[in-house]
């Protein structure tokens, strides 16, 4: 199972950095994101067979593709701003961390003013 690799690499990338936080703090950061990468490249494939899924029900959902794509592209942003943050919390820039947050959370509105918009429309039609 591939969890037990994932793990396997977070516990012993953290001995790594914890040992390498005392002499050399600048390559723990760098071991932080290296493993972060590797976790990445590892739960992709999985990934990429969850979009196709949601495509294909989608489609049989006759959901406009706009619609998903911005919800994907959500998602994505999501994931890569909590992964940036981390990142910056690990190396010990809280405030950094923060703003990054605040930049996704940003775009995450704007895109989705199209699905926001299409909601309002809906719901002006439904109204009397």
């Amino acid at each position: 199972m591939e969890i037990f690799q994932i793990v396997g690499i977070g516990l012993v990338s953290t001995v790594i950095m914890i040992i390498l936080r005392r002499q050399k703090p600048e390559i723990a950061v760098q071991v932080g994101i290296a493993a972060g990468a590797l976790i990445f490249l590892l739960i992709a494939a999985k990934l990429s067979a969850v979009v196709d899924f949601l495509e294909e029900y989608a489609a049989r959902a006759e959901i406009r593709p706009m619609y998903f794509t911005a919800v994907l592209k959500i998602t994505g942003i999501a994931y890569i701003t909590e992964f940036g943050a981390e990142i910056c919390r690990d190396a010990g820039e809280g405030a950094i961390a923060a703003k990054i947050e605040m930049a996704g959370k940003v775009i995450i509105v704007v895109l989705a003013i199209p699905v926001i918009s299409s909601l309002i429309d809906l719901v002006l039609k439904i109204m009397p």
